[in-house]
């Protein structure tokens, strides 16, 4: 009967006799399945002991930012040693749940750890909890998280940024000042923004996303929030490199791993680039642009030469994010279950499984997340995957011309968000509130995860409480440069003393 309903599905027609010698050969071959189903499946290591956790009460959770509590030790000596992690809670913590901000996850415990879960705990790192985050990461803004929105650690009733929502408010408040988030659109540095943290987006490939729940292979990003420029060069010291896991990775040996020992070296002779194209947009705040020119004026004191450059191709940033990462989520978490086909590495099988009975009941996830899957399963129906694969080309035409301006310069500036936080959008708020205030605000940050090229956020200044922030954009595995780039300013600049 299943023969002859998949048959249906796809127009075939078959006589008996063909549907009968076709129906015993497929369950021939199925045999095989079902004796790869006996086996034991091929998993990381799990090496540090650890308890499941506790959800914390609202009284240690004012911010609703945490979504477990942990207390998982490390090795006794290492760069982390003594230091506390939070994570955010799409990445895998064997023993721990993680529910990636959806409702259809939640109960779901994966059994390995995430490969920048283990290199942390190597370098004697403790691991104290997992934070909420967007409902299947979909979001910009605080307000999709299934145990209701994370709020801004500097002002009340606004939101903290997302996706990675809760590490960048727990970060952000100095509760923690070493976090983990994730990018594929602006994630690590929308929240770092916001709540006033330094987020990098590492280059594509730099840290290992193995065992973390992914978007789309091309955009997906793992790297790290933290509340100053040294440490966050320290975390990505400890996390970056290849995993032979991930197939994202195409790392070369000595393009990784020193992000500390020259990081406090200035700026004196160096080439900083003010990006035209990310000042003045239809959607930007004054007095965010005016925030971050005053602080690019400060890199000339010190010994850089600025000046303006211009990468028209950086206006093209919401179409080409658009046509990549819809139609990638569609094809990696709807159609294959949250993890897709068609690369070597390891495979979160566990995952997979709670993906795929999630996905029967798509009702219970976020209003972002029925948008793209009925957007993506349009656009499959009626273009196949010609329009994605159009973005990507575009994509790697806009990569191109940023190199070509970034083998003049060091670096590229602009102001990482161009409005400041807005408030959460209420229960009663209509669907175009809902939706704007997830989407509205990558127009700077979503290009660079289809191009892949490191972004450093930075907090600037404030004004009427909240933070503003400037991004740092450098060569692919440049990440040195950027945090001595970055370093420089946070020595001269103490930005919580910013207010305009």
């Amino acid at each position: 009967e299943n023969v002859k309903e998949i048959s249906k599905k796809f127009g075939f027609d078959f006589t008996p006799e063909e549907h009968k010698s076709l129906t015993k050969h497929i369950g021939l071959n199925m045999q095989a399945y079902d004796a790869l189903n006996q086996l034991p499946d091929y998993l990381p290591e799990v090496k540090y002991p650890r308890k499941p956790g506790y959800f914390p009460s609202s009284d240690e959770n004012k911010l609703n930012a945490w979504y477990v509590k942990t207390d998982i030790k490390g090795a006794p000596e290492g760069k982390l040693a003594g230091r506390k992690v939070v994570l955010k809670d799409n990445v895998s913590l064997a023993g721990v749940p993680m529910m990636n901000g959806c409702q259809y996850l939640e109960g779901y415990t994966p059994e390995i750890d995430a490969t920048l879960v283990t290199r942390l705990l190597d370098a004697g790192a403790t691991i104290v909890g997992k934070a909420h985050c967007e409902n299947l990461c979909l979001s910009g803004g605080s307000h999709t998280n299934a145990k209701n929105p994370v709020i801004n650690p500097h002002k009340p009733g606004h939101t903290s940024g997302g996706s990675s929502s809760g590490v960048g408010a727990i970060v952000g408040s100095g509760e923690i000042d070493l976090g983990i988030g994730g990018d594929q659109g602006g994630s690590i540095r929308i929240p770092s923004c916001w709540s006033g943290c330094v987020g990098m987006k590492p280059t594509h490939g730099l840290v290992p996303y193995t065992g973390v729940m992914p978007i789309e292979i091309t955009l997906d990003h793992a790297g790290p929030i933290t509340t100053n420029v040294s440490d966050n060069a320290l975390v990505l010291e400890v996390i970056a490199g290849p995993d032979g896991l991930d197939p994202r990775q195409y790392i070369q040996e000595g393009s990784y791993g020193d992000y500390k020992s020259k990081i406090d070296e200035g700026v004196k002779g160096m080439k900083i680039g003010i990006l035209k194209e990310g000042f003045n947009r239809a959607e930007s705040e004054k007095v965010v642009d005016e925030t971050v020119q005053k602080a690019i004026k400060h890199f000339e004191s010190l010994g850089a030469e600025v000046k303006e450059v211009s990468v028209p191709d950086h206006m093209l940033a919401g179409v080409i994010f658009m046509a990549i990462c819809v139609e990638g989520f569609y094809s990696t978490s709807i159609v294959g279950n949250g993890a897709g086909t068609g690369y070597r590495g390891f495979y979160q099988n566990s995952l997979i499984k709670a993906n795929l009975d999630g996905n029967r009941f798509p009702i219970n996830s976020s209003m972002t997340c029925k948008m793209f899957t009925i957007m993506g399963d349009y656009l499959h129906q009626n273009f196949g995957y010609t329009l994605y694969g159009k973005g990507q080309n575009l994509a790697r035409k806009a990569k191109e011309a940023y190199d070509k301006i970034l083998k003049e310069y060091d670096c590229l500036v602009f102001p990482t968000l161009p409005y400041r936080a807005p408030k959460i959008p209420d229960e009663k708020a209509n669907m175009d509130d809902y939706l704007q205030a997830a989407f509205g605000m990558v127009g700077n940050t979503s290009i660079f995860d289809a191009t892949g090229h490191p972004v450093l956020q930075i907090p600037v200044g404030k004004s009427e409480g909240l933070p503003i922030g400037m991004s740092l954009v450098g060569r692919h595995f440049d990440e040195a440069k950027l945090y001595r780039i970055a370093r420089a300013w946070e020595k001269e600049v103490d930005w919580k003393k910013v207010n305009n």
